[in-house]
């Protein structure tokens, strides 16, 4: 009787196992190091570059409110400046997410200095979901590519890349 008990329990854990929800998972990128990620927010351009070459280019959705840099918390904007990728999110609630270092140390202190919040959690993420606004620069300032294009953009930058914000 222990013996059936026993397959039973074994069996049960396996089918538990493959209900889970499966992990995504990535491919390997070969080609050149990605040195620096540029975004112009003026083009709605991403550009990943190997020191002067350009290796890929994306559309992106910005912030709601894209005009100038952002300054504080729920602004909507996106920020400008120099940053760098600092964490990901195999997880993220847009299919993958690249974190950006806003915000940094001038960014606290201009904040702090109005007495505000600067605000966080910039990302370069995939696209929106069915929940979010439609229409172009709907994110509450993160950068905003395809589902494809983050997975693509997730294998070829590296953590601590260089990511310049231009207007």
């Amino acid at each position: 009787m222990r013996i059936l008990i026993a397959i039973l329990a074994i069996i049960g854990v396996m089918g538990l196992a493959s209900c889970a929800k499966k992990t995504k998972t990535v491919r390997k990128y070969y080609g050149p190091e990605v040195t620096q990620v540029v975004i112009s927010k003026q083009h709605r351009k991403m550009y990943l570059l190997h020191h002067q070459e350009v290796l890929k280019s994306f559309d992106v959705d910005l912030g709601f409110a894209p005009e100038g840099p952002k300054q504080f918390q729920g602004d909507g904007k996106t920020p400008e400046g120099r940053y760098h990728i600092n964490r990901r999110n195999l997880r993220s609630a847009f299919h993958l997410s690249l974190g950006i270092s806003y915000p940094n140390v001038q960014d606290i202190a201009f904040a702090k200095a109005q007495g505000r919040k600067p605000g966080g959690d910039i990302f370069i993420h995939g696209a929106r979901r069915k929940q979010d606004p439609e229409g172009p620069d709907w994110t509450a300032g993160c950068i905003s590519v395809s589902n494809q294009e983050i997975e693509e953009i997730w294998l070829m930058v590296r953590d601590g890349t260089t990511v310049d914000i231009l207007p």
